[in-house]
């Protein structure tokens, strides 16, 4: 069995925001070398996600407004977390919700996908430097 691990680094210019990241899996998927197995993508921080799901703006904009709807950014004085300076507190929480972590297998050397499946980073406390780790393990 093959193990590969890579990190990718992104800069979401914006507090919140989701990016369709299945090009850059599949870009470590052709550099492993591998066919068959699995792919472990996660979010390095916890202000952030990595979820399955349609690419359609208008569901990605359904999210944000129910991510707000659960967990509001404003007012800040809401939670207890910002009491220690951050104003991210919303975040840890849009977080939780949306997930750390998808795992998805590999299928002669392609990633083994339902109809319209596509892997997305979701930032909720954007605006700096966020690393996700691929793991693909396999032959």
């Amino acid at each position: 069995m093959k193990s590969y691990r890579k990190e990718i680094t992104l800069f979401i210019h914006t507090r919140r925001g989701f990016i369709n990241i299945t090009p850059k899996v599949e870009e470590c998927l052709r550099e492993s070398g591998i066919c068959e197995g699995l792919v472990l993508v996660n979010s390095m921080h916890i202000t952030s996600s990595v979820f399955i799901n349609d690419d359609e703006p208008g569901l990605h904009q359904d999210y944000e407004a129910w991510l707000e709807r659960l967990a509001p950014h404003a007012p800040v004085s809401n939670y207890l977390h910002n009491r220690t300076g951050e104003d991210n507190g919303d975040a840890h929480l849009k977080r939780q919700v949306m997930g750390r972590e998808v795992v998805v297998a590999v299928t002669e050397g392609q990633l083994d996908f339902g109809t319209w499946e596509q892997i997305f980073y979701g930032e909720f406390d954007g605006n700096r430097n966020k690393r996700i780790l691929v793991k693909i393990i396999g032959d």
